[in-house]
């Protein structure tokens, strides 16, 4: 198995350069909100290991509420995204393909150029690893998505060849003949159903000890939560009760400038970015769930779920600025509204854990109730945070989470013969899909 890893690539951007680099990143699209792969300044699609990425400007889009307790942010430039494979390996991929592209747009930010470090040393440098991070389906990498797309739209058209041929009600028989035809354009080459990779033995090994070693932290620290915890309630009350909201409805203009870009795939992007509360208790806390949260995500939530949800491709939580603001982003199935509801409907008490640390958030009670609760004082929350996203790649347009699961299984069907007919009517059906 290939593990999957993120990258995040965060630099300051020098003063007057904000409007120069968005014009830069534009020569990327060919209209708003729809990259060119094949791109001139970054061509994505010369990555066979990367699923998604996105270039993002973090500055005079964030909007400044009343209730913030902190200066607005230094315009930053944000590249981030997620490869199969180590994400330091990628960086150096990257240096070497797009090499002069990607010093044209650094050369916008400050320490960039100075002649201190070569192109990869400086993008690592300036790396930031996710506090959380979900991944669809684990091990799942680029080349398998796009094999088992291929596998599935032969096999729809050959079986539209043999059920006109021999009928439909012999499945038997049917399954036979497709498992032959793939052996023969596997053969001839048409067709590759590549081996998995060996998982690595040092990432297997970390993944082993966090596994393990997470829940046996919080059992030898559970002793002094306990003592600790008729404060912890108490802080957490009468923060609860004295937090202001920021929940006024948005800027009509900024949410149609947003509504621009999305909706022209199946899969949107969506990057917000929000101060954490100021007080200790919230820093603490947003911190102490983001691990939480990255725990599950990690070794629960790995194989097309994150709890009820399953539109997510790739999501991440970045803690920033010496953890007093939270940037997130996520690459999800379907519009915003359907998102939103989805999570609001399903999840309302997880969202209520992380975001309730956030500056502005609607009120909350004992932490998991109210909240995300109140849709839309929650809905517009969240849109008061959101970021255009100047450039958006996905490796695989037009595949839902869906799809991508319908075709893992229709390839799980070649490799592991049903034992009865109903499986194989089952297997059959979503060939059809």
């Amino acid at each position: 198995m290939t593990p999957q890893s993120t990258f995040m690539i965060v630099a300051d951007i020098i003063d007057g350069h904000e409007g120069a680099l968005g014009e830069l990143l534009e020569q990327m699209n060919t209209r708003p909100g729809v990259v060119d792969p094949h791109n001139a300044l970054f061509p994505f699609a010369r990555f066979d290991r990367l699923h998604v990425a996105r270039f993002v400007i973090l500055g005079s889009h964030v909007l400044r509420e009343e209730i913030s307790t902190q200066p607005g942010p230094r315009p930053r430039l944000l590249f981030l995204g997620d490869c199969d494979g180590p994400s330091d390996r990628f960086i150096a991929q990257m240096a070497v393909l797009a090499g002069p592209q990607l010093q044209r747009v650094f050369s916008h930010c400050l320490s960039f150029g100075d002649g201190q470090r070569s192109l990869v040393n400086w993008m690592q440098a300036h790396n930031i690893a996710p506090t959380a991070n979900y991944i669809n389906w684990l091990g799942r990498t680029v080349v398998q998505v796009r094999e088992d797309e291929a596998l599935q739209r032969k096999l729809s058209e050959q079986l539209v060849r043999i059920v006109a041929d021999i009928g439909s009600d012999r499945p038997r028989a049917i399954r036979q003949q497709l498992l032959t035809f793939v052996e023969r354009e596997k053969h001839s080459g048409r067709l590759t159903l590549s081996a998995p990779a060996p998982t690595p033995t040092v990432w297997w090994v970390k993944n082993q000890l966090h596994k393990f070693g997470v829940p046996l932290v919080l059992l030898v620290l559970s002793p002094v939560v306990l003592l600790l915890s008729p404060y912890l309630l108490y802080r957490l009350r009468t923060l609860e009760r004295s937090d202001p909201e920021s929940v006024e409805r948005p800027p009509r203009e900024r949410m149609r400038q947003i509504a621009a870009l999305e909706d022209h795939d199946i899969t949107n992007p969506f990057s917000a970015f929000g101060e954490v509360k100021p007080q200790a208790f919230r820093r603490h806390a947003v911190r102490l769930f983001l691990l939480l949260l990255n725990y599950a995500a990690r070794h629960v939530y790995n194989r097309g779920y994150l709890t009820r949800v399953q539109t997510i491709h790739f999501a991440r939580w970045v803690l920033m600025d010496g953890n007093r603001s939270l940037f997130f982003a996520s690459n999800y199935d379907g519009s915003l509204e359907s998102y939103m509801d989805d999570f609001i409907n399903k999840v309302a008490w997880g969202l209520n854990l992380v975001f309730s640390n956030g500056a502005g958030y609607p009120s909350t009670r004992w932490l998991i109730k109210e909240g995300a609760g109140q849709e839309q004082k929650f809905k517009h929350f969240l849109q008061r945070r959101q970021l255009p996203t100047q450039v958006w790649y996905k490796a695989y347009p037009g595949r839902t989470a869906f799809d991508l699961d319908r075709n893992r299984r229709i390839r799980e069907g070649v490799e592991v013969r049903q034992d009865d007919d109903d499986e194989i009517r089952q297997w059959l059906a979503q060939i059809q899909a």
